[in-house]
């Protein structure tokens, strides 16, 4: 069984194919992905007239490389898996559009995904998967959270940030350090040459009895360091301010973590999302779990931001459990704001 996905809410265009054998995890046959990065840098972040009108130029190119490197014609796909939401509204409607024509066209169903449940899933298409229930960690783009995973379609909120999201303060800090978009990566760049323990600045909610988080705070020290040290900041100041932010950000998120992991008694932890792809976060996740026999499962570097292997796996992983919500009347709407809980 092949099923064909299909990645838009943001500012990836990401299309792959997943190929389903009895009850086998899922194998990725062929993805393929555009970053619209460099188009919305000019602007320090994305603007979804322009994200949206980008995924329309991309999908159908990106869609016909991915079944040339699979091999596959169009009809040896038997579903078509498209993002509903989370995510902008007129960028979740490209996929979701382009979805539903094509399985119309080839009279197949068409089932739509969350997107987060896509990042939690990711890990199983890994070398190294992992096994049922677990505690993830999503931290991608504005979500930062902490469920109970029992299996595919199973999750319980244990805990979400109240205000921003840890990318949203990896991004809001690196704009206050003048560091451009995107701002995450070019942080942790920086961070490398700074000192953590240069500036002491706050962990909000570190030591609360919630695993709910909160980073608006640090985000506004961060603003009130900057600009106490001036326009005149030294490259080396500069660097000890993303070094000390990157670290306040990853204690929280360590600390959580293991708070989730000794409250539900698992013993494996996933880690999914853009923020875990951060190499400080890994390796203090390592260490910290390693303590305390924990296995930390993370997606293949490719697979951490958005993609389409994990829209397709998450239908492939729905299907296998027959919990699909798979569409015949082509009809289809998306969700700006959805609760994984509720998908």
């Amino acid at each position: 069984m092949n099923i064909l996905g299909i990645e838009s809410s943001c500012d990836e265009t990401g299309v792959a194919l997943v190929e389903v054998t009895a009850q086998e995890l899922p194998r990725l046959r062929a993805h393929a992905l555009h970053s619209q990065v460099e188009m919305h840098q000019a602007y320090g972040g994305v603007v979804p007239e322009l994200a949206s009108r980008d995924h329309i130029r991309r999908v159908i190119p990106l869609a016909e490389n991915v079944m040339r490197d699979a091999g596959v014609a169009l009809t040896d796909i038997d579903y078509v898996a498209y993002t509903r939401g989370p995510g902008l509204a007129g960028a979740l409607l490209v996929g979701a559009g382009v979805a539903c024509a094509l399985a119309a066209a080839l009279q197949r169903p068409a089932i739509g995904v969350h997107h987060l449940e896509g990042h939690l899933l990711s890990p199983f298409l890994s070398v190294d998967p992992p096994t049922f229930p677990f505690v993830a960690l999503l931290v991608s783009g504005g979500h930062t959270q902490l469920m109970r995973v029992e299996d595919a379609g199973r999750y319980e909120l244990l805990g979400e940030t109240i205000d921003d999201a840890a990318g949203e303060a990896f991004d809001k800090s690196a704009k206050l350090l003048g560091l451009g978009y995107p701002g995450g990566p070019a942080l942790a760049r920086m961070a490398e040459f700074g000192d953590p323990r240069a500036f002491d600045l706050p962990r909000p909610l570190l030591h609360s009895a919630n695993l709910d988080f909160s980073f608006a705070g640090l985000k506004t020290a961060v603003r009130t360091q900057v600009m106490k040290l001036g326009s005149n900041v030294c490259e080396q100041d500069k660097a000890n301010v993303a070094a000390a932010t990157q670290q306040a950000i990853v204690d929280v998120l360590v600390r959580k973590s293991l708070h989730a992991l000794r409250e539900t008694g698992c013993d494996c932890l996933v880690v999914a999302g853009g923020v875990g792809a951060n190499a400080r976060l890994r390796e203090q996740l390592n260490a910290a779990c390693a303590k305390r026999q924990v296995r930390v499962h993370y997606p293949e570097l490719a697979l951490c931001t958005d993609n389409g292997a994990m829209i397709a796996l998450a239908a492939a992983m729905r299907l296998q459990r027959g919990s699909a919500s798979a569409s015949i009347d082509y009809a289809f709407s998306v969700l700006p704001r959805w609760p994984l809980a509720t998908a």
